[in-house]
């Protein structure tokens, strides 16, 4: 018989987090919405190892500082099994160091623990939908780093921006800076669906798969 995880509309989710406050925090969420199911917790890098091998989950809430380890493991081996696993980061650490490793690792998303219930769900749903949340102060963080390697970055590489158009590129900051399409949207006075359609165009140039590859590849060309 068929069971609420089976259901293709509704996105299944796996917390791993040792905090006892943010998991009841977690929980109370989810209970504001039928659009998220709870697959299953952990709050150590065994015990998440053990649950990721076993459950298909289209969403993994990992948080980096647990007992045994580093969120930062339970990362790579999602991505490995789990291909198509979106994977958002919720954590008390925002240093330059543990994001960019995240996003290396496969994060598509890096927040910090500092939002309400109709907050989390909605960044839950804006990443399964292709978005990258990323919480202000860390995206800047990112930007400050792109800005002050970017010309030591273009005279490597010999940076050629014109692959991307000035309003690919405008998108691909605002992407950069933690924007949701909806905001872009409303920024750039264009529809939901163009931005979609800009953003696909940068994937394509950009030979990338997601917005946090964008926004590594962007820094790596001196884009941003």
């Amino acid at each position: 018989m068929p069971t609420v995880s089976d259901n293709p509309d509704v996105i299944r989710l796996v917390l791993i987090e040792d905090d006892i406050q943010f998991n009841r925090h977690f929980k109370d969420a989810m209970k504001l919405t039928d659009e998220v199911v709870l697959l299953g917790t952990a709050s150590s890098v065994k015990d998440g190892l053990a649950l990721i091998k076993t459950t298909e989950v289209d969403v993994l809430v990992v948080d980096l500082g647990l007992p045994d380890g580093s969120g930062i493991e339970l990362i790579k081996a999602a991505k490995k099994r789990l291909p198509t696993c979106q994977i958002m980061v919720f954590s008390i650490f925002g240093d330059e160091v543990n994001v960019l490793k995240s996003i290396e690792a496969g994060a598509t998303g890096y927040l910090l623990k500092e939002y309400t219930p109709d907050q989390l769900i909605q960044e839950i749903k804006n990443l399964h939908a292709g978005g990258s949340p990323i919480s202000p102060i860390i995206a800047r963080q990112i930007l400050l780093r792109m800005h002050a390697g970017k010309s030591e970055s273009a005279e490597k590489e010999g940076t050629d921006t014109s692959s991307l158009s000035s309003r690919e590129q405008e998108v691909l900051n605002l992407i950069t800076q933690g924007f949701s399409y909806g905001d872009i949207a409303k920024k750039l006075d264009i529809s939901y669906h163009t931005v979609r359609t800009f953003v696909r165009r940068v994937y394509l140039k950009l030979e990338v798969n997601s917005q946090a590859e964008a926004v590594a590849k962007g820094r790596d060309k001196g884009l941003l």
